[in-house]
């Protein structure tokens, strides 16, 4: 039995969601330019990628808004969403998407590494950082 003021320990974010207008084109952006593996497919519905240990959930906005297996769910704007690289693949990543023609809209240096950021075909808010940017889990 759990006490009431310490809460069982989460161990990790399984899945992140992302809301889309156009399925098809974000799965061509997540697959072609960011190099995801699809792991999952709903035709005109979502797309489901591998990201390391979790999922990246691509999610047409209005058939999620629809009662079904799921309660209702959405989001209205821009999203932010941060992927990490090895720090010797940092500048090959702006490189790549610089060579897909998409505009580097800032970069930053943190005290644990850099990251820079961009937008992917609905205007979310990619950002790219190095994977040792935030400081090691406690155990």
């Amino acid at each position: 039995m759990c006490p009431a003021d310490q809460a069982p320990r989460i161990t990790g974010i399984l899945e992140t969601v992302l809301y889309v207008a156009d399925i098809e084109r974000a799965e061509r952006f997540y697959r072609d330019v960011m190099g995801l593996t699809q792991v999952g497919k709903e035709a005109g519905r979502h797309v489901f990628f591998r990201v390391g240990s979790g999922v990246l959930l691509l999610f047409r906005a209005e058939e999620t808004r629809r009662s079904g297996s799921l309660p209702p769910h959405g989001a209205d704007g821009e999203i932010h969403v941060c992927f990490t690289t090895s720090p010797a693949e940092f500048e090959l990543w702006k490189i790549r998407i610089r060579q897909h023609g998409i505009a580097i809209l800032q970069e930053a240096e943190w005290p644990r590494g850099r990251s820079f950021y961009f937008r992917d075909p609905d205007g979310n808010l990619l950002e790219l950082a190095d994977a040792d940017i935030w400081p090691p889990e406690d155990r």
